[in-house]
């Protein structure tokens, strides 16, 4: 086997090569493709639009990116690694984040698929009756449905989030109780130990928990490990446990893993998820998959 033009080129006998002049020589040529990145600009370009997608994304999976760049996961999986040495991303399970990844800023979140996030609201508070016991995790898709709930009466509420507690304390008869822990002051939510054990302490009928990203394995991924370990116990700590996840969150990652997302009995989105997502979804969870919109993404 030689190397020629870009292309590893084996010689035997017999034809089975390209054109008369190699049946002439009476041996055959089979060219196989060199993976991309051997050359050099080609690798250097894929590793400039990797480090372009996560400008403009935050994250990316390895699964998008073999799809994109249409190299080997291999390849994918070593120009991340070279990044990453490099200090110029973040390596995270099945894909990269930004350098300075960190997730949005609350205020900045709310202006993000506003009108998916309150379709996602308005369906979830179909679920919640009268008189309800609900774990609300913080969030904006989690205030969304705090707002969608103001109608309804006696419920019982056990919370991280100052905003969502603000919504429905005080109105209805409902009963409301504010998880302690460290405020984070950018986003208005308790986190921490001290908040995860005092959930320990409760159980309700629902539970509502909102997405920091939502891999194809499917994976429930957050920012911080205290939120990943107060989402986890939000999703065991009742008995029907819900996830909310606006379709901005579907196959993108975070650093840390959230467990328990094979208890959730629903998860609530705005938009069909593609094939992928859904096969994923629907093999790996035993939740029904409710949609508040009708598009596709």
């Amino acid at each position: 086997m030689i190397k020629w033009r870009g292309f590893f080129v084996r010689q035997g006998n017999g034809f089975h090569g390209h054109g008369a002049d190699s049946h002439r020589r009476g041996h055959s040529l089979y060219l196989l493709q060199m993976d991309n990145e051997d050359h050099p600009m080609l690798a250097e370009q894929r590793r400039t639009l990797i480090l372009e997608i996560l400008a403009q994304k935050g994250s990316v999976s390895v699964r998008e990116l073999f799809r994109r760049l249409r190299v080997s996961r291999e390849t994918i999986r070593r120009d991340i690694t070279r990044l990453a040495t490099e200090n110029r991303l973040r390596k995270a399970h099945g894909g990269a984040l930004s350098a300075d990844s960190v997730e949005p800023a609350f205020a900045e979140r709310m202006t993000v698929n506003i009108e998916g996030k309150r379709a996602i609201g308005r369906l979830a508070s179909r679920l919640v009756p009268d008189g309800a016991s609900l774990i609300i995790d913080s969030g904006t898709t989690t205030l969304c449905l705090a707002e969608a709930l103001k109608p309804r009466r006696g419920l019982t509420v056990y919370t991280n989030d100052i905003h969502v507690a603000g919504r429905l304390a005080g109105r209805n008869g409902n009963r409301v109780l504010l998880l302690g822990g460290e405020l984070q002051g950018n986003e208005g939510a308790a986190m921490g130990r001290d908040a995860t054990a005092m959930l320990a302490n409760y159980f309700a009928d629902f539970s509502f928990v909102g997405a920091g990203a939502l891999t194809s394995h499917p994976w429930l991924m957050d920012y911080s490990r205290e939120a990943a370990e107060l989402r986890a116990r939000m999703l065991a700590q009742a008995s029907t446990p819900v996830l909310l996840a606006d379709h901005t969150k579907f196959n993108r990652v975070a650093p840390v893993r959230v467990v328990n997302l094979d208890k959730a009995a629903y998860v609530i989105t705005d938009a069909e998820p593609r094939e992928v997502m859904a096969e994923a979804l629907l093999s790996s969870l035993a939740a029904e998959v409710r949609v508040a919109a009708g598009k596709g993404v």
